[in-house]
């Protein structure tokens, strides 16, 4: 892979997608792996057949797309169904995450994985890596204010993905998101301008 890859994680409610909209607005190729599952299980989806086959079609919606309320019960009710319904979506998520990487026609790559702590293959692929970091009080506070949840409902969902100090121990950079949106620019700015200067010194750049 001759682009450069930086790989970009964080906990739900850290900031993670403002953080890559400010890469995108840098001229950075984003690829965010949520999004292609999306595309993966929408109307017509290319895993649909396969998760109708294995989990019955109870699970896809009117218009053919999964329906996540019904499949999350399924996950939630059968501690089997996680590992089976990600044995179908990862291996497909991960081949065109890598193409994308590959075609992107930027001095690097901003590869965006929530779960990149807690799935190995990634950390492999990516030549350095950024965490999107702040207190998990906000975090629960941003959540609920988001989606609706409660705190304990907030709290599970963190308890199911890797620690903050885990994060921060695979992390290379850290973003962190406590303040405003002018201390997020400084900071994404400062990283831009350093990973476009890694990315020239990388053995096979392609920019």
């Amino acid at each position: 892979m001759s682009n450069y890859i930086v790989g970009l994680t964080g906990g739900v409610g850290s900031g993670k997608s403002t953080v890559a909209d400010l890469f995108v607005e840098k001229e950075a190729v984003l690829i965010d792996t949520d999004a292609i599952a999306h595309e993966l299980t929408g109307p017509g989806g290319a895993v649909m057949p396969a998760l109708v086959a294995e989990f019955g079609p109870a699970v896809a919606n009117a218009q053919g797309a999964l329906d996540r309320v019904a499949m999350r019960q399924r996950v939630f009710a059968d501690s089997t169904a996680r590992a089976r319904l990600e044995g179908i979506l990862h291996p497909l998520i991960r081949q065109i995450s890598v193409e994308r990487c590959q075609a992107a026609e930027s001095p690097y790559v901003i590869l965006a994985v929530p779960l990149l702590v807690e799935s190995g293959g990634y950390r492999q692929r990516c030549d350095r890596i950024v965490a999107v970091d702040c207190p998990e009080s906000l975090q629960i506070e941003r959540v609920m204010a988001r989606n609706g949840l409660s705190a304990d409902e907030v709290k599970a969902i963190m308890a199911a993905q890797a620690t903050r100090s885990q994060r921060l121990a695979v992390a290379d950079d850290v973003v962190t998101n406590d303040a405003d949106l002018a201390s997020l620019c400084l900071q994404v700015n400062a990283l831009h301008r350093k990973y476009l200067r890694l990315a020239a010194e990388k053995p096979n750049a392609s920019c």
